[in-house]
């Protein structure tokens, strides 16, 4: 059954113009005194539908680990912190109308969106309205740049991706001739390969082709016919799951056996059951590596696995979406712990409450499962600890993991 904010994103992208929410809660942003009665309200918009659900599914998990530790810890100093979740599908329209039902409902500030592409699009009307973001997952480059109100948790792509370039070039010392492939109407996408086709440049690597997708590809054999022809001895893919997964089972079907590095869409086990066999040897760099020997980390792994065996899915291992996620809702909670002590939420407005917390956000130091982490002003996450991973594929072919590489 619709709701009829689901309704109105469905309209809203069938007409391909945004539609505000504001007639779906009331709006108590402005002058209004923080409510909390119900809790300390706090926002997420994740992708819950749509072909990014695999990343918004991993993030709630992440989401409600952190939420039942804070709120066992005392919630923000006696009072419970309340997660409203709201379901952005996978496209701009819906971000841009979850995104402003969150900040109509009074919230103090909003963890998300999933995608980069929708971050674009949305963070500017948080920015307008004066809305805390953290971002969990959005690493293209710009995003902190939006606006004072706009943070994040996940490094930028350039941080990242020349790691996992460096890793195949020292395992495969004899790779002469890289080929790339990128998603072109997606934002993170577009971002990612052009540090990945830098880092290669540094290298000394031009890539022999440069092949164009998009995201609602399913079939590749033309691009992928294309570039086996020029025999490559790496692949290069910036896609989503959905559509990196298809591509790499198509590679490797049509006889593609070398190395193959993946960007941070390919980031999840969910991938597992898109590309199965063909995921085993896939090389990524990671912002989180479960063997990361912190205290932060091992109560989060531990929380984890419990939580999974509850479920009856087994100790798995918990991917870097989860813990990504688990960090950005573990520093609302300690930066609305600190504001609430030196100002207490009850005697603020929301509009004051929200620039306050803006402040402490980025003000702050937090040791997360991904390690210590603090801000720049600018809202960019200053992070030390960044890994390489290896795809490793159980022999069912369906299930596996991503292992470390020293």
């Amino acid at each position: 059954m619709l709701t009829k904010a689901r309704l109105i994103v469905l309209l809203s992208s069938l007409l391909g113009t945004p539609l505000l929410l504001s007639s779906c809660g009331a709006d108590r942003s402005g002058s209004a005194p923080v409510q909390l009665s119900e809790g300390v309200p706090v926002g997420a918009v994740l992708a819950l539908s749509g072909n990014a659900n695999v990343y918004g599914q991993d993030q709630r998990l992440g989401l409600n680990l952190a939420l039942a530790a804070r709120n066992a810890d005392g919630g923000i100093n006696g009072t419970p912190m309340r997660l409203a979740i709201e379901d952005s599908g996978s496209d701009d329209p819906g971000a841009n109308n979850a995104m402003t039902l969150q900040i109509n409902r009074g919230m103090l500030v909003v963890i998300g969106p999933t995608l980069s592409q929708q971050a674009f699009s949305a963070d500017p009307i948080a920015q307008r309205r004066g809305m805390p973001v953290v971002a969990p997952s959005n690493t293209a480059m710009g995003i902190p740049q939006i606006g004072h109100f706009i943070s994040r948790v996940s490094a930028a792509s350039d941080v990242i991706a020349p790691l996992s370039i460096a890793k195949a070039m020292e395992r495969n010392p004899g790779i002469q001739r890289a080929a790339v492939f990128y998603a072109q109407d997606d934002a993170y996408s577009t971002a990612e390969t052009a540090v990945f086709q830098k880092a290669l440049a540094a290298k000394g690597l031009k890539p022999v082709t440069v092949q164009r997708t998009q995201l609602a590809d399913n079939d590749f054999q033309n691009q992928i016919s294309a570039t086996l022809a020029l025999k490559p001895d790496l692949i290069v893919l910036s896609l989503q799951g959905v559509d990196g997964g298809n591509l790499v089972r198509q590679l490797r079907e049509l006889g593609y056996a070398g190395p193959i590095v993946v960007g941070n869409g390919m980031n999840t086990p969910n991938i597992y059951p898109i590309c199965q066999k063909y995921c085993d040897g896939l090389l990524i760099a990671q912002a989180y590596s479960p063997e990361l020997a912190t205290s932060a980390n091992r109560a989060f792994v531990k929380a984890f696995i419990a939580n999974q065996a509850r479920s009856g899915q087994g100790p798995v291992i918990p991917p870097q979406l989860t813990a990504q996620a688990y960090a950005a809702l573990q520093v609302v909670g300690e930066a609305l712990q600190r504001l609430d002590k030196r100002t207490p939420l009850k005697g603020l407005s929301v509009s004051a409450a929200r620039k306050a917390l803006m402040d402490e956000i980025l003000g702050g130091t937090y040791q997360t499962p991904l390690g210590e982490i603090r801000f720049t002003p600018e809202g960019e996450v200053i992070q030390k600890d960044f890994f390489v991973a290896q795809v490793r594929m159980d022999p069912n072919g369906k299930s596996g993991r991503f292992m470390l590489l020293k």
